[in-house]
Order: C-alpha cells, then sequence, then structure tokens
C-alpha cells in the first residue's frame, strides 16, 4: 500500500496566476519548527487584502493553523517550514497547477528561498505580479497493475530488510547495466542536489534537460552514474532478496513488492514563485557548505595568496 495519496493524472502547468492579489492562500506548514512568526507575517497581510487563508492536506504531517480546503480552491500556496515542506506542498499544488511560495523556517534551501524578514514583501511582489515562474520537470512512473505516480525529486527502490535488491537498467531499449545492491535512485535536476549526490551522483543544474539514474551502495561491478535524456525512456526490472524491496516516491512509501517500473520526464509539472533577486541554486549550496572548495585552495585563500578570488 501506498502513503502518497490517490491523485488524479497532473497536467503540465500552463500559465498559472500572474498578476492580481490571490482570493485565497492554502497554507502547508512544518509539524515541529516554529512558524509563529511567518505564519503571523502571512496572516496579517491576508487579513490587510482580505485574503482567505486555508490549510491544504499534503503527503506530509502538518502542524493545524487553519481551517482544512482543498488546494484546487485556492489562486496560491504558501509553504512554512523547510525543503522538506515546499516539495510537500509542491506536489498538492501540480495536481491543480498552482504555484507556490517557501517561506524558509530556519537556513534557505534549494525549494523554501523566501526569508522570513521577507514574507511580507514576497506576498506584495506576487500581488502585483512581480514574479517569475519556476517550471519544474517531473519523473512520470508507471507500474504494472497499478496507477502512475510522478516525483518532483527523485524515484528510488531500496531493500526493504535483508538480502540484496537487483535492479536491471535499460534505456530505450538498450541495457545499461544490472545492479546488485542496496538499489538505486533516479532524480531530476532539482532533486539531484539532495538523495543523488548523498549517493556518489552527479549534481545537475538548474534547467539541464535530463534526468540522473544513480546506483545506491552496490556489491562489486562498474555502474557509474548515467545522465539520461529528457526525452529518453528508463526501465528498471526490480528483483529483491529474502528481505524484499520498496519504493520511495520524493522520500515518501509509495509501494512494497516493487517488480518493474518506466520512469520518463514530464516538462512543466510544478510551479515555484520566483524573484530576480532570489539566490541561485549553486549560490546556494556553497552557502549551506554542501558544495566546498578544495582544502588547498581554502588554505590559500585564508592567507590571502594571489589568484584565489571570492
Amino acid at each position: 500500500m501506498s502513503d502518497l495519496p490517490s491523485i488524479s493524472t497532473p497536467q503540465p502547468v500552463a500559465d498559472p496566476v500572474s498578476a492580481g492579489l490571490p482570493r485565497r492562500i492554502g497554507l502547508v506548514v512544518h509539524p515541529s519548527r516554529t512558524v509563529d512568526r511567518p505564519l503571523r507575517l502571512v496572516r496579517e497581510w491576508s487579513q490587510e487584502h482580505g485574503v482567505d487563508l486555508v490549510q491544504v492536506p499534503a503527503a506530509y504531517s502538518q502542524r493545524h493553523v487553519a481551517e482544512p480546503g482543498e488546494p484546487a480552491g485556492s489562486d496560491l500556496i504558501v509553504s512554512i517550514g523547510g525543503d522538506g515542506t515546499t516539495l510537500a506542498a509542491l506536489r498538492s499544488a501540480a495536481i491543480v497547477q498552482r504555484p507556490v511560495i517557501g517561506i524558509a523556517c530556519g537556513s534557505l534551501g534549494a525549494l523554501a528561498t523566501v526569508a522570513v524578514p521577507d514574507v511580507t514583501r514576497s506576498l506584495e511582489r506576487f500581488g502585483r505580479g512581480e514574479w517569475q515562474p519556476r517550471r519544474f520537470p517531473a519523473l512520470w512512473v508507471t507500474r504494472e497493475d497499478d496507477e502512475p505516480l510522478f516525483a518532483l525529486n527523485d524515484v528510488a527502490v531500496v531493500r526493504d530488510g535483508g538480502g540484496q535488491v537487483r535492479v536491471s537498467a535499460h534505456v530505450d531499449g538498450s541495457l545499461y547495466a544490472r545492479i546488485a545492491g542496496d538499489g538505486a535512485i533516479v532524480s531530476t535536476p532539482i532533486g539531484s542536489s539532495g538523495y543523488t549526490i548523498s549517493a556518489g551522483g552527479p549534481l545537475l543544474a538548474s534547467g539541464t534537460d535530463a534526468f540522473v539514474l544513480t546506483a545506491l551502495p552496490k556489491h562489486g561491478g562498474f555502474c557509474p552514474p548515467l545522465v539520461v535524456g529528457s526525452g529518453a525512456v528508463l526501465a528498471l526490472e526490480v528483483t529483491a532478496g529474502f528481505g524484499g524491496a520498496r519504493l520511495e516516491v520524493d522520500g515518501q512509501l509509495a509501494d512494497h513488492g516493487v517488480r518493474s517500473l518506466t520512469l520518463t520526464m514530464r516538462e512543466g509539472m510544478a510551479t515555484m514563485v520566483g524573484f530576480p533577486d532570489q539566490e541561485t541554486l549553486l549560490a546556494g549550496l556553497r552557502r549551506r557548505r554542501i558544495i566546498l572548495d578544495s582544502p588547498r585552495v581554502s588554505a590559500d585563500r585564508a592567507r590571502g595568496v594571489d589568484g584565489c578570488p571570492e
């Protein structure tokens, strides 16, 4: 059984609300972080402008902060938490083609890009239409005898207990590799900065027209991460050991006993609200020290050696 909610097939985002005050804002809120200040700022702005506030369901545990409502009834979805909260909001918003603003309760992330002091200004800018849509692709996942799924970050096939998982990967019908070990992960560009680089895979720059297959720790062999063009079809055949295998979609359990998957990329499945002066993904990864310079370069910079610019 899947922990993901049953969904209708989302369609590629057309033209989301681009100008004018939203009539209703849907909230997705972190279950345990301190959200009082950003929530107060959103409430104050909404009351000042006569905007309704509701809390929308997501594949994510939430702290209750408002009356329940549906994403389709909201013109804008606002997440308050971190990247995980924003990802959950994006999944709910993608189904009904609504844009998302991600408010960071803590350090700014790859998706939660609005700092708490900038909440009011960001809502004002959205209301004036002074924003840019950041459209994200998704992985479309089809399974045998089951409903399709979509992933904005990643899809992982992992062992569910003892024993290995064997994954055979084919691209457009051509065998790439047979992997025996902990499993494999397939990621979109925005998802590549998380689980994929932790597993030794590449970081795909924003806007890269591709997705990537990365093996999790494996028992021998040579299977480098594979960057797959957006128009290709990736097929995974899975054979599990006695412990079984599970399917995770965007970090949520989607299935036990997975046997075969077909993955393709669909463009424009979700929309984030972006602003021209916002931090880039690469700058954010460096600020958060996920990307680090070589120690020799850092030491030379600390000593003021020429040839080591900022």
